[in-house]
């Protein structure tokens, strides 16, 4: 029955706004709520629907005309496409209904060895031993991908399947499943020209890195394969590997410039694979002190907003420009002195009256500005 429950309660985001947040007050639980749930607010800026689809229509996001649009826009918006993307992801799908008939859990059948990827008909073992270095055939065939690095959500490959919560939890409990996924995690990384260190997670530029980067900066339609695999480390109890991939991706993009063009796709999509809010801050942070024009990141939090002077301030700020706006125009210390007069007066009659309270009770409070005329007068210039 999957998520047929939460999905009556479920309100589908519309903004950017409602779909992140990461940059909600440090005091909040980093730790996510069963599911993948989180408590989300949001931050950015946001395109509008129309830009969305145009966006959505432009699904490689790594293809250079949709960074360049993002790029040489007049003031850069966040994708709504991407931001709504990784936000089902992050919760779980939460209205996504998943299939009632009896689940065959062909992507563990495919990891155990016991059926081949369709439509080529390869086995999973001839592929992390034959496949490993062979880089021509890791780029031009597309039809692996979705097999290797399975999600609740439809590929490009129709005949591959969605995980199901079912099956996930299956593939995590299997010993030669989650080896074999390894495996082919290290495989994908090699092709990128990064080797996985340690059992944790932490990656580092393979020996072969700057052909591989080379390679990687130019051919952009592997970033949609980078998110495919961030996702499906996710979906498949590898959460903890995604922090070091991403902050070496955004290192290269950012500091060392290896991957310049890899930079917005980092950003937009790689970052917000990750679950905790803890996680997603440090690397905008990280992102936000290389990110060169800096008036162009976008992806930082909310500029606070200025809250208007109140009481005395306000009070004081009054009575200063009545008597820089009477300064300015006297053309004689009587004039002036009339001037101040008259404006002070004035002043006294707006700032008087009754005031209602931000919460709407009326509470009244009579305001009354007394000026000291004198002390004003021995400052016009006779």
């Amino acid at each position: 029955m999957g998520n047929l429950m939460g999905s009556w309660r479920y309100k589908e985001p519309s903004t950017v706004e409602e779909c992140d947040s990461t940059w909600e007050t440090d005091s909040e639980s980093d730790e996510h709520q069963p599911g993948g749930e989180e408590e989300d607010s949001g931050i950015s800026e946001s395109m509008s629907p129309a830009d969305a689809v145009r966006g959505a229509e432009q699904l490689d996001h790594g293809s250079p005309q949709f960074g360049d649009m993002m790029e040489s826009s007049t003031r850069m918006k966040r994708s709504f496409y991407a931001a709504k993307d990784l936000y089902k992801y992050r919760h779980s799908y939460p209205n996504y209904k998943e299939p009632r008939q009896p689940n065959e859990y062909r992507n563990l059948r495919f990891y155990l060895n016991k059926i081949p990827l369709v439509p080529d008909g390869i086995y999973i073992e001839e592929i992390l031993t034959k496949w490993r270095g062979d880089y021509e055939k890791l780029e031009h065939n597309h039809t692996y991908i979705q097999w290797l690095f399975p999600l609740r959500e439809q590929g490009l490959n129709f005949y591959a399947q969605e995980l199901t919560q079912d099956e996930i939890k299956e593939f995590q409990s299997t010993r030669e499943a989650k080896r074999r996924f390894l495996l082919a995690y290290t495989i994908m990384l090699d092709f990128f020209g990064i080797k996985l260190l340690d059992k944790n997670g932490n990656v580092a530029r393979a020996p072969n890195w700057q052909d591989r980067f080379q390679h990687l900066n130019e051919s952009q339609h592997n970033y949609l394969r980078i998110t495919r695999i961030l996702k499906s480390l996710g979906e498949l109890g590898f959460e903890s590997f995604k922090l070091p991939l991403v902050r070496l991706l955004l290192e290269e993009a950012l500091v060392e410039g290896t991957l310049p063009n890899m930079r917005h796709s980092a950003l937009e999509y790689f970052v917000y694979t990750l679950r905790q809010h803890a996680q997603r801050r440090a690397l905008l942070r990280f992102a936000q002190r290389h990110y060169q024009p800096p008036e162009n990141f976008i992806w930082g939090p909310p500029k606070k907003k200025r809250i208007p002077a109140s009481g005395s301030a306000v009070m004081k700020a009054g009575k200063n420009e009545v008597v820089e706006r009477s300064v300015g125009k006297a053309r004689s210390p009587r004039e002036g002195r009339n001037n101040l007069e008259r404006e002070a007066d004035d002043m006294e009659k707006r700032k008087s009256g009754e005031w209602k309270t931000a919460k709407g009770s009326m509470v009244l409070q009579e305001v009354r500005v007394r000026v000291d005329l004198e002390e004003y007068i021995e400052t016009i210039p006779l």
